[in-house]
């Protein structure tokens, strides 16, 4: 049981419930003789996040590696007590709530929810949720075009993840919906405005794919100004700290999606994650996904209900805003706790502790000979480094040192040449980026003495 959540009154009360006068008293059958006596040999005590990675290092001595990959899957401290609430029966077996009536508990949960991403993005409305963060913006897409019915056209940044841009691409490619790459420049590694006119939305990253930090304002006006609509795409961590989407420029964004993995979802072999979706008021009704809403019975007393949709919503695709039939409910349940543990100061502290450690590494990194940053001005928890040999061969060699040192963006990004992504979060240890920049330094090295094709990690 990794979290014990009785407080001193609840320990007191439990005693003073079977009549007994201490803890100690449960035990006084073990002779005096046996009992070890005061622990006097024990280090100072840790906090949980310390404490839970020095028993994870000591469990995988045999081999654990420094993870350094971000890419739009991070590895966050998560408490022990989000997870131990989450899998909870009441909240770990249950399923789609559509009797109300049966369902009061977990309507509620989402309805706390929506509204806590509500108020991270600043808009008026959230739904609950989405399959993952791809998924959402490919939604986002279809919503926009429904929404703006005179353009079937939308411009999709190279600096969108690259993945997230396929599966958009998968689903709307049969659906009449062009899509329109918009470049970015080669100094910032930001958004360049296009020359479009004709578009029913614009999808603005932010921190995008490099983690650099878009010129939001600049670009939602822009879209605005010749009708269209903006899509915001954001990690939900970083409106911790930076403008929330439904404050861009002068109008704000009007939907905003994202990737929720970062709130309280471990790193799991690739998921389950789960994509969230807000919106403004007057689009509420083009938003797929469950929207729960607070109401009152005939008694006056107060309840939750799934709202603004039909059961065709979930089961008979000709008719539903979107053959979603169902969503990533414990994931949900998992980033209610994680927020509501958090509150909106914790997180901010997430976000600062993210963003140092990101300066500080790409501090070390660059320089290293042979190691320069891709990219200038501000960014969030990643960063691109250009490096004068093989990123493949690099990161390879890191690998065996225990380190997985970012995400080759050759396949995705030949342009930028060997280039690697490189991330921190709050969980890396001025030790961590220590250990990188000297394992880096010493392969760059290694590498500039070789003989040509001499070389090998």
């Amino acid at each position: 049981m990794p979290f014990i959540p009785h407080t001193e009154a609840d320990i007191q009360a439990m005693l003073a419930a079977i009549g007994a006068d201490s803890i100690d008293s449960l035990f006084d059958e073990i002779p005096e003789e046996l009992r070890s006596g005061k622990l006097t040999r024990v280090p100072p005590a840790l906090n949980e996040m310390q404490i839970a990675r020095l028993m994870q290092e000591r469990a995988e001595a045999d081999g654990r590696y420094l993870n350094f990959i971000g890419a739009g899957a991070y590895e966050h401290h998560i408490p022990a007590a989000v997870w131990q609430i989450a899998t909870r029966g009441e909240f770990y077996t249950a399923y789609t709530p559509y009797q109300a009536e049966a369902s009061q508990g977990t309507l509620q949960l989402i309805y706390e929810y929506q509204t806590m991403m509500a108020s991270l993005t600043g808009m008026d409305m959230s739904n609950a949720s989405l399959y993952d963060g791809a998924s959402a913006l490919a939604e986002a897409v279809l919503m926009a075009v429904r929404a703006h019915k005179s353009s079937r056209r939308v411009l999709l940044p190279k600096t969108v993840h690259p993945a997230y841009r396929k599966v958009v691409r998968s689903m709307v490619k049969n659906q009449g919906i062009e899509l329109v790459e918009v470049g970015y420049d080669a100094e910032r590694g930001t958004t360049d405005l296009p020359a479009d006119t004709d578009f029913a939305a614009l999808a603005i990253p932010q921190p995008n794919f490099f983690g650099s930090l878009e010129d939001v304002d600049a670009l939602t006006d822009w879209a605005h100004a010749r009708g269209g609509l903006v899509i915001a795409v954001v990690n939900p961590v970083a409106l911790a700290v930076l403008a929330a989407p439904g404050k861009w420029g002068t109008k704000g964004a009007d939907i905003v999606v994202g990737e929720g993995q970062p709130l309280g979802a471990p790193l799991s072999s690739g998921g389950p994650y789960f994509g969230f979706m807000a919106c403004r008021e007057a689009l509420v009704r083009q938003m797929p996904g469950r929207i729960v809403g607070r109401t009152v019975d005939l008694d006056g007393k107060p309840g939750f209900t799934l709202t603004l949709q039909a059961r065709e919503q979930h089961i008979r695709r000709s008719k539903a805003t979107s053959n979603i039939c169902t969503n990533q409910g414990l994931m949900v349940t998992a980033a209610t706790i994680f927020m509501a543990l958090l509150g909106p100061d914790g997180l901010e502290r997430v976000a600062l502790s993210c963003h140092a450690g990101t300066l500080a590494l790409v501090e070390q990194l660059s320089a290293i000979p042979g190691v320069a940053r891709a990219f200038s001005g501000p960014l969030f928890h990643e960063a691109v480094l250009k490096l004068e040999a093989p990123a493949a061969d690099v990161l390879r060699a890191l690998k065996a040192q225990g380190i997985l040192g970012g995400l080759d963006l050759g396949a995705d990004y030949p342009e930028l040449g060997q280039a690697v992504l490189v991330c921190a979060t709050e969980t890396k240890t001025e030790e961590d980026l220590r250990k990188y920049a000297e394992q880096l330094a010493r392969i760059m090295s290694k590498r500039r003495e070789a003989p040509p094709c001499a070389y090998k990690s």
